[in-house]
């Protein structure tokens, strides 16, 4: 009987120092990570929530220094170097603070992300960027602390942080054409794929580059296929149609429709058709 008390004690001790309580977090974790262009910017940070608290100017005090959500610094990288405001912020991650006032928020990048909260001694060498934005109000409340990034465009996004009916919206720019332009640049050898060439002719008519390039790059592109696609045809009708050659590029979008026809890509079928009535006019 004692031996089975004794095994029975030694299985409690186990279940209970193996034994987590599990509730869910006030602020909890959240990881985002949006490319843009080119450039992959990722955010790790706490939500806390408004729970009926008056946020802006009370829980977070205008005129001091905020850790930009909860808990542990709000951590923010970028995979290249990136332009805010007309100044240079080098790729790697970055503590986010701000200094929220009711008319300007200043966003401030730090270079030192292991604290917990704002810095026992803040250190304005480890600022590497600080900028100003202005605030917008929002119609409805926005009940946990939110970081979105946005794709504005190819080579632009936004950092938009919001809670309670307050957003600021930090817009930043990415090198996706010079990363882009020196691709094309490295990649076209004689091993590159035909691909490769059209990747580099869609780029440059998409970025509204040399049409010319764009049009030889295409045109490379088709002449190492056995039979043309029906979507490489169609981007060569779009670079015709840009350089003013309506008639080239009629021709080439009906090569492109016979094309798509026979592949059954109802898409591609109605774009040619489209394109061939409004180049005909």
């Amino acid at each position: 009987m004692k031996k089975i008390l004794l095994i029975a004690a030694f299985a409690f001790t186990v279940m209970s120092a193996g034994a987590q309580v599990t509730a869910p977090q006030a602020s909890p974790k959240s990881e985002i990570e949006q490319v843009i262009g080119l450039t992959k910017v990722e955010v790790d940070y706490a939500r806390p929530a408004k729970k009926g608290r008056l946020v802006f100017g009370d829980l977070v005090p205008y005129g001091k220094v905020w850790r930009t959500g909860a808990n542990e610094n709000t951590i923010v990288s970028f995979s290249d170097d990136i332009v805010i405001d007309g100044q240079k912020l080098p790729k790697g991650e970055y503590a986010l603070y701000t200094l929220p006032k009711a008319d300007a928020w200043e966003v401030m990048f730090y270079n030192d992300t292991k604290n917990w909260g704002l810095p026992a001694a803040w250190d304005d060498s480890k600022v590497v960027l600080r900028t100003k934005v202005t605030p917008v109000t929002l119609a409805k409340d926005v009940e946990y602390f939110t970081i979105d990034v946005n794709p504005i465009d190819a080579n632009n996004g936004e950092l938009l942080i919001k809670w309670e009916k307050t957003a600021v919206p930090l817009k930043f720019g990415v090198p996706t054409h010079e990363k882009a332009m020196n691709s094309i640049k490295t990649s076209l050898t004689e091993n590159a794929k035909a691909s490769d060439y059209y990747a580099a002719g869609q780029y440059i008519f998409q970025s509204d580059g040399d049409m010319k390039q764009a049009l030889e790059y295409i045109n490379k592109s088709i002449s190492m296929q056995p039979e043309a696609p029906f979507y490489m045809l169609r981007q060569k009708s779009l670079v015709q149609a840009k350089l003013g050659d309506k008639k080239g590029a009629i021709e080439t979008a009906k090569l492109s429709l016979k094309a798509a026809e026979q592949a059954k890509n109802d898409d591609y079928i109605k774009m040619n058709k489209d394109s061939i009535l409004q180049w005909s006019k």
